[in-house]
C-alpha cells in the first residue's frame, strides 16, 4: 500500500490503489484481519474517487453554451 494519504491522492492514483485492493481481495490469499483492513481502505479510496469525479462534473457543468450549443466560455468556479 502507498504511504500517500488518500486525501492527497490524484484520481488516477486512487483508482490504481483501489484496483490493487480489489485484486488482493479477489485473490483470496489475504488473512481475514488484513482483508477487513483492505476493504476499509477500498471504501475510503472509492469515496475519494467519487468526490474527485463530482468535483470535476461541477467544473464541467460551469461551461456556458451559446444558442447553437457550442461552448462560449465558463462561469467562475471556486477551486478547492
Amino acid at each position: 500500500m502507498s504511504d500517500t494519504p488518500i486525501t492527497e491522492m490524484s484520481f488516477e492514483d486512487a483508482m490504481a490503489a483501489l484496483e490493487q485492493v480489489v485484486a488482493q481481495l479477489e485473490s483470496g490469499s489475504v488473512p481475514l484481519e488484513a482483508s477487513i483492513a483492505l476493504y476499509e481502505r477500498g471504501a475510503e479510496l472509492k469515496k475519494h474517487c467519487e468526490a474527485k469525479l463530482a468535483s470535476a462534473e461541477e467544473k464541467v457543468a460551469q461551461i456556458t453554451q451559446g444558442p447553437d450549443g457550442k461552448a462560449t466560455g465558463a462561469k467562475p468556479v471556486e477551486i478547492d
